[in-house]
C-alpha cells in the first residue's frame, strides 16, 4: 500500500478523535451572567479563581465564590 493512501484515512481519523475532546462548557457567575466555552475551565488551587476562554477567545479569570454553576452542554 501506498503512504499517500494511507496518510489521508489517518489524518482524517486523527481529527476526528481531536474534535471529540472539546466538551463545551456555560458558566454561570452569581450575577447570572453566563459564558459558553470551548472546554472545561480550569480552577486554580489555593488562589481562588477559575480560569476560562469563552467562545470568542477571550480569556476570562473570576474568583471562585462568584461562580454559581459550571455545566457541560448537551
Amino acid at each position: 500500500m501506498n503512504i499517500r493512501t494511507l496518510s489521508v484515512p489517518l489524518a482524517i481519523v486523527g481529527l476526528l478523535a481531536l474534535g471529540g475532546c472539546a466538551s463545551p462548557t456555560v458558566v454561570t457567575l452569581q450575577n447570572g451572567t453566563q459564558y459558553l466555552t470551548k472546554d472545561m475551565p480550569k480552577t486554580k488551587g489555593t488562589e481562588g479563581f477559575v480560569e476560562f476562554e469563552d467562545i470568542s477567545g477571550a480569556k476570562i479569570k473570576v474568583k471562585a465564590d462568584d461562580v454559581a454553576t459550571i455545566r457541560q452542554e448537551k
